[in-house]
């Protein structure tokens, strides 16, 4: 049990941890400290349920559609990719207004964004669904099974809500358009290296 339960918390967690569209919008809130605890929540309750579907047969869902892990992926460069650019434009506008005021997103919009970062990525599901689903298989019982898929959900809401309330840590530099800019910029470059890597990885 122990040995389920920690290979599911660090193997989410590891997952997790890489930049992606729907941290860096989490990190974005939380330096705003806007709306945090209902988009921390909503990101973790999200991958738990990813976390589960993948447990019970992903695998077996691939047995029936190959090409599935491909669509994924492709379906993953092209949502990086636009991702990337929108970071990219906002910091060529380099109007940072709102954020300096510490103004967000009203809730709704702002879980609209969390919504299309979480469930129209399919990077997104190759890391919880795939991926995990397919370390679970090494555990063949039952109980082992929901202690991995416990531990790893875990794992998730560790992480969301440590990296929205951690980032008010960062506040007191975000305080001009260029560290705005900066930021922008480098999850801009973040989002598009991890399209190129799932791009060769997929081709």
């Amino acid at each position: 049990m122990i040995s389920a339960a920690v290979t599911g918390y660090f193997t989410a967690f590891s997952l997790i941890l890489a930049i992606g569209a729907q941290n860096s919008f989490v990190l974005r809130q939380g330096l705003l400290r806007s709306h945090v605890f209902p988009i921390c929540l909503f990101c973790a309750l999200s991958d738990a349920l990813l976390i589960t579907l993948g447990i019970a047969g992903f695998d077996q869902l691939i047995d029936y559609i190959p090409g599935l892990p491909l669509i994924l992926s492709l379906g993953g460069v092209a949502f990086l990719l636009a991702y990337g650019l929108t970071r990219f434009r906002a910091a060529l506008k380099g109007d940072y207004s709102m954020e300096l005021k510490g103004v967000g997103l009203d809730l709704l919009p702002a879980l609209a964004v969390v919504f299309a970062c979480t469930w129209l990525n399919p990077h997104v599901y190759l890391d919880t669904v795939g991926l995990i689903g397919a370390v679970s298989t090494q555990f063949a019982d039952k109980t082992q099974k929901l202690v991995f898929g416990g531990a790893a959900a875990a794992a998730s809401f560790t992480f969301f809500f440590g990296l929205g309330y951690g980032a008010r840590l960062l506040a007191p530099i975000m305080q001009t358009a260029r560290t705005w800019q900066a930021l922008d910029f480098g999850i801009g470059c973040v989002m598009w290296m991890i399209a190129l890597g799932l791009l060769m990885s997929a081709l």
